[in-house]
């Protein structure tokens, strides 16, 4: 989340916190110039932080720069610099708005940056599908590499919207929790908590990337995208959107229902979302189903980096065998009590791991 995947891990494991979730640790100088860095907006330094970790953290992956691409997604891009520069019109008048202000707040910033950082000049795309957005990315990510029109895509997402007119915006929703308490699936769960944040991962064919050493966390086997056509805010009853989705992703990647044995879900913590989304995992996997996670009880919920966030190594049990366990539940499946992973019979490995995402206007992809 744009300060590492260790810090990232730690935290998933420490306590949950309480109220919003800012990343205080992050230095946006460690990547860019004293000059550059106040033309930047906070989500796009957090996309081109994530991104060079990740490449980092990939090796030597060296492709050709024009099959070679970026596909990041966020919710609402550089609302931080509209919401300043509103200001700045309102109170000195619109002569002393930044010219700086456009390229800030465009939602395409931060894709834009990688690809140009990287002399990468393949498809550099931005996905906004709100919440859904990073996973879309990189569901998109990973079919340019399938259908061989790039050798490795980088794919993510990223958020930076912790603004007073954010957060007002949410909470008169009645989305955001009154007590600052993010708890997916709980009975007393009372609304989600905002976060920042941005995640990235590095998608090439796996030939490739066995054949260059590349420390392989994963493999992407399928993915889909649906809209269950319902309404802008609300999920369709009965988790009827998600359901189909989640058959789709699951038939993409040739695998039944009882051979996923772990779900790692949206889990946001208001009322409507999570209830849609256990009706619709009881529809597909039945009950008792895989065990069921959703880190979002310690990160908060980072809007179109929420999706890549629950894709990133620490994230998978597959990386070292522990996973993070969701704070409580509501739903007929297993509660978890420990970082060790649960045997369940009859269902598949723990490497093989289905993960929900929805989003305003029903989108959604698994």
């Amino acid at each position: 989340m744009a300060i590492g995947k260790d810090a990232f891990w730690e935290g998933l494991c420490a306590p949950a916190p309480v109220g919003d979730r800012r990343v205080t640790a992050f230095d946006p100088t460690a990547w860019f110039g004293p000059k550059e860095v106040r033309r930047v907006d906070r989500f796009a330094q957090l996309t081109v932080a994530s991104a060079a970790m990740a490449l980092d953290d990939a090796g030597a992956v060296e492709p050709d720069p024009d099959r070679a691409g970026v596909v990041m997604g966020t919710g609402v891009g550089g609302i931080e610099t509209l919401e300043d520069q509103f200001v700045v019109s309102q109170e000195k008048g619109p002569n002393r708005v930044s010219p700086f202000l456009v390229p800030m707040m465009m939602a395409n910033a931060g894709s834009a940056m990688v690809s140009m950082r990287n002399g990468w000049r393949g498809p550099c795309e931005t996905i906004a599908t709100a919440c859904a957005a990073g996973s879309h990315a990189i569901g998109s990510a990973a079919r340019l590499v399938a259908s061989g029109r790039c050798e490795v895509v980088l794919a993510g997402g990223a958020e930076a919207a912790m603004i007073p007119v954010t957060l007002s915006g949410f909470g008169n929703m009645t989305a955001l929790s009154k007590s600052g308490i993010s708890r997916p699936f709980d009975l007393e769960r009372d609304g989600f908590v905002l976060a920042e944040g941005s995640a990235a991962l590095v998608l090439e064919d796996l030939d490739r990337a066995r054949a260059r050493g590349a420390r392989v966390y994963a493999e992407l086997a399928g993915a889909a995208s649906t809209a269950d056509a319902h309404h802008l805010t609300a999920p369709a009853p009965g988790g009827t959107g998600a359901a189909a989705c989640m058959e789709e992703a699951l038939d993409d990647a040739a695998l039944a229902p009882r051979q996923i044995a772990h779900i790692n879900a949206h889990g946001t913590s208001t009322t409507l979302n999570d209830a849609a989304e256990a009706e619709a995992i009881n529809k597909v996997f039945g009950t008792p189903g895989p065990v069921l996670t959703s880190i979002k009880g310690v990160t908060g919920h980072a809007l179109g980096a929420a999706g890549p966030s629950r894709r990133s190594p620490p994230s998978s049990p597959s990386t070292d065998g522990r996973f993070r366990p969701p704070r409580a539940t509501a739903l007929p499946i297993l509660i978890c009590t420990s970082t060790s992973w649960p045997a369940r019979p009859g269902r598949g490995s723990p490497d093989r791991c289905c993960r929900t995402r929805s989003a305003s206007a029903g989108t959604t992809a698994p």
